[in-house]
């Protein structure tokens, strides 16, 4: 990843550093965001949960598709709600172990986390997508996670700000960003934000970071009391499309 310009003599703000999961519980483990990624975000704090949205109906959407293929040849006998409280059981637990993962102090490290948990959630919205027969690859997915994870009350304005996002993100990739300020400015925002799409305080965050053993209490907590907030929004609202109006299915 590269770091942003110098300006007003400080020295450069290093982009959050995607955390190191550790190796003995790989199944378990939750997965940062690639680096690429927090890049932009941190590039664009205004716009991370957008951006982080459309990166994960890209990067996590095929996978929930093949996962839905591989449990329903697995289960054939399995329903769809079978299916999704698989799936909320797998990513609340890691949602929990998500509380302390990057092993980083301070606003850094807390900004890491909500990261961390906001990308886990995303996964399992898309999966329980995939378990009611609803396109998990669909553009309408990253609307579905803004509103779900409550960043946009409604679908129009969530789907406007995508737009914007995804403006900035090829004028990013054509013509570069601009200087950034201090590190701490940049951060706090992009703490916030993240913070807010993950359903987690971002003042929770903070604390638990800076109090020691508060990570791993309040982390756990805050993180499986939001995921699983989320789970049950999630499968309402992709229940409802799969026994009323189908959302898009794959093309």
């Amino acid at each position: 990843m590269t770091d942003s310009v110098p300006t007003d003599g400080q020295p450069p703000a290093p982009a959050p550093q995607p955390p190191a999961v550790a190796a003995a519980a790989p199944q378990d483990a939750p997965e940062a965001p690639p680096a690429t990624l927090w890049d932009r975000m941190r590039d664009d704090p205004q716009y991370a949960p957008e951006h982080l949205a459309l990166e994960a109906v890209r990067r996590l959407g095929p996978e929930a598709a093949q996962w839905a293929r591989r449990a329903r040849a697995e289960q054939p006998g399995a329903s769809s709600d079978a299916l999704a409280e698989q799936v909320i059981r797998k990513f609340v637990n890691r949602a929990r172990l998500s509380g302390a993962v990057s092993g980083a102090a301070g606003l850094p490290g807390a900004v890491i986390d909500v990261g961390v948990l906001a990308w886990t959630q995303a996964r399992m919205v898309l999966h329980i997508a995939a378990a009611y027969d609803v396109d998990p690859l669909h553009t309408d997915r990253a609307t579905d996670l803004l509103v779900l994870q409550r960043v946009h009350k409604v679908a129009e304005s969530a789907r406007l700000a995508l737009g914007v996002a995804a403006g900035r993100e090829r004028a990013g990739a054509l013509f570069g960003t601009g200087g950034q300020g201090q590190l701490g400015k940049v951060m706090l925002r992009l703490g916030v934000r993240l913070a807010q799409m993950a359903g987690v305080r971002a003042a929770k965050r903070v604390f638990a970071k800076l109090v020691p053993g508060a990570a791993i209490i309040l982390g756990t907590w805050a993180n499986s009391s939001a995921t699983k907030d989320l789970a049950e929004r999630s499968r309402a609202l992709y229940r409802q499309r799969t026994t009323t109006v189908p959302g898009p299915r794959g093309s």
